[in-house]
């Protein structure tokens, strides 16, 4: 983090003419008050030393012994590196030891810390697990409540009474018809199939995304920031644009398409029913998975709805940080186990019609291919950072996403691939062979092959397929490519998950627009 946001700095001065003071000062003024902490770099960059050098120096930086000098830009001489070392005294920030230690920013990290631990919005207020806050696990992420002073109020449930004297279900359908006096409820949702859409996933699921224009000095000014705060209290996640649970226009480039979207375009009765329970890194996923889905999925067998449950861990169960990576990849029966845990623990939890489809690991070998000796946006100034740089900065630190993917050595990357196929093939055998008595189960291969040549038939270039800053995650481009091709499928192969279209669409949507909703 240091070293990249000293470069930043640097290369801000070297766009504008400035002091790398006055670059400084630009960037602060750039970003909201109280994520200013870069204030306290001031001395060290002053001194004008490579990014590298001068967070070493902070002791923000460090080279455990025998390890390797972790740098990702070219380092000095040794003899000079070492005396700079020694000689300098920058001030140190072994009081902070993270972002999270700053006094401003410490209240907000506990409230990030709380929800990343349970997977539950951190405003809400009847313990329903939804909430009328749109991040910390807020509406981003689940349905939107319509009442979070009653429990009995939430997304998802079967309507009580027909709402007929208000929205229990907050699809906004309540009331009752004066022409007729049949509750709207019971005439536009009775035996149309309602059902909401959850995500078991990864940061790919949750869409992990760092705008490039964050780091891009030549785009840079205070409107590329105004979007900081949102992000972070959603943990750097954009599911309010991602692949299954989306429903905003995306403002992060590309569109916005999701299974969440068309389930209710094909019947406006599902308006917010749906969960993203997705989490960044494989540390957050628990040996006991059952226990994590436990306490983050919101279903009642009794009083919900039934609903389309997507299983989506693509990458997760090779992808590591560790030097021996393929010791810390799961194995297919450590896959089968896990799965199967928590399979039985839906079948316990979702209403009978339910539907449950696994989706397989990416082929993450399609990274390395298609970015390696591109510039990343922190090296397109000066073209000198590619992502192989990155990549190799990230692994020597120990917090590669993926070292068995983003890694030159192409026997690495093949045995990654290889895995992840026989995981695949778990979750295919798992479809195939597996009854459960309140849901059917299906399975998909990651739809990456036809994403890419979808987008290329579109005139695109694969590399516009990966998150640009990170290099590892889907792009919103291929979010809303992959929507398209999972419909596609389903629509064909699996037309029961879909349920029916609501003939009363069109009606629903003239009364909100009579009565002035949308």
């Amino acid at each position: 983090g240091c070293v990249l946001v000293v470069s930043v700095i640097e290369q801000l001065a070297q766009w504008h003419n400035s002091t790398v003071k006055a670059a400084m000062e630009r960037l602060c003024n750039y970003i909201p008050g109280k994520y200013q902490i870069i204030r306290h770099m001031l001395c060290c960059i002053d001194r004008e030393m490579n990014a590298d050098v001068v967070c070493h120096s902070l002791k923000l930086c460090k080279q455990d012994p025998g390890q390797p000098l972790c740098h990702l830009y070219a380092p000095p001489k040794v003899s000079w590196f070492s005396t700079f070392f020694k000689a300098t005294d920058c001030g140190s920030f072994t009081g902070f030891s993270s972002v999270c230690a700053f006094p401003l920013l410490a209240n907000l990290c506990e409230k990030i810390k709380y929800v990343m631990r349970n997977k539950l919005p951190f405003e809400d207020f009847d313990g329903d697990k939804f909430s009328t806050f749109p991040t910390l696990r807020g509406y981003h992420w689940r349905g939107r409540d319509c009442n979070d002073k009653n429990t009995t109020v939430y997304p998802g449930r079967r309507p009580d009474h027909w709402d007929v004297k208000s929205d229990s279900n907050c699809n906004g359908i309540w009331g009752v018809d004066p022409k007729d006096g049949i509750p709207y409820e019971e005439k536009f949702c009775k035996g149309a199939d309602s059902q909401g859409v959850v995500l078991l996933g990864d940061s790919a699921g949750a869409h992990f995304h760092i705008p490039p224009e964050w780091m891009t000095v030549t785009q840079m000014s205070a409107k590329s920031f105004a979007n900081l705060p949102m992000a972070f209290t959603d943990e750097l996640d954009w599911p309010q644009f991602s692949e299954i649970t989306g429903f905003l226009n995306s403002t992060i480039g590309g569109w916005t398409d999701s299974l969440y979207l068309r389930l209710r375009r094909r019947n406006r009765c599902n308006h917010r029913d749906l969960q993203n329970i997705s989490q960044n890194g494989i540390t957050y996923f628990p040996t006991n998975i059952a226990v994590y889905l436990s306490f983050s999925l919101a279903r009642n067998q009794l009083l919900d709805n039934p609903a389309i449950v997507i299983y989506a861990t693509i990458g997760n169960d090779v992808c590591n940080g560790n030097r021996d990576t393929l010791a810390h990849m799961t194995t297919p029966k450590e896959m089968l186990s896990n799965v199967m845990q928590a399979l039985r623990y839906l079948d316990s939890r979702l209403p009978n019609g339910s539907h449950v489809i696994l989706t397989g690991l990416v082929d993450g070998r399609f990274l390395w291919d298609n970015l390696h000796d591109r510039y990343h946006p922190l090296g397109q100034l000066n073209r000198d950072i590619t992502y192989s740089q990155i990549y190799s900065f990230l692994d020597c630190l120990q917090v590669s996403p993926c070292s068995g993917w983003l890694t030159p050595n192409e026997t690495l990357r093949n045995l990654t691939s290889e895995r992840a196929l026989q995981l695949s093939n778990v979750l295919k055998e798992i479809a195939r062979s597996e009854k459960f008595a309140n849901f059917d189960i299906f399975y998909m291969d990651f739809p990456l092959r036809q994403t890419a040549e979808e987008w290329h038939k579109m005139g695109g270039e694969p590399w516009q397929l990966i998150e640009p800053v990170d290099g590892f995650h889907p792009s919103q481009i291929a979010a809303a490519l992959g929507t398209r091709i999972t419909w596609q499928k389903a629509l064909h192969e699996w037309p029961q998950v879909l349920g029916r279209e609501n003939p009363f669409n069109d009606q629903i949507e003239a009364i909100f627009k009579d009565q002035g909703g949308h």
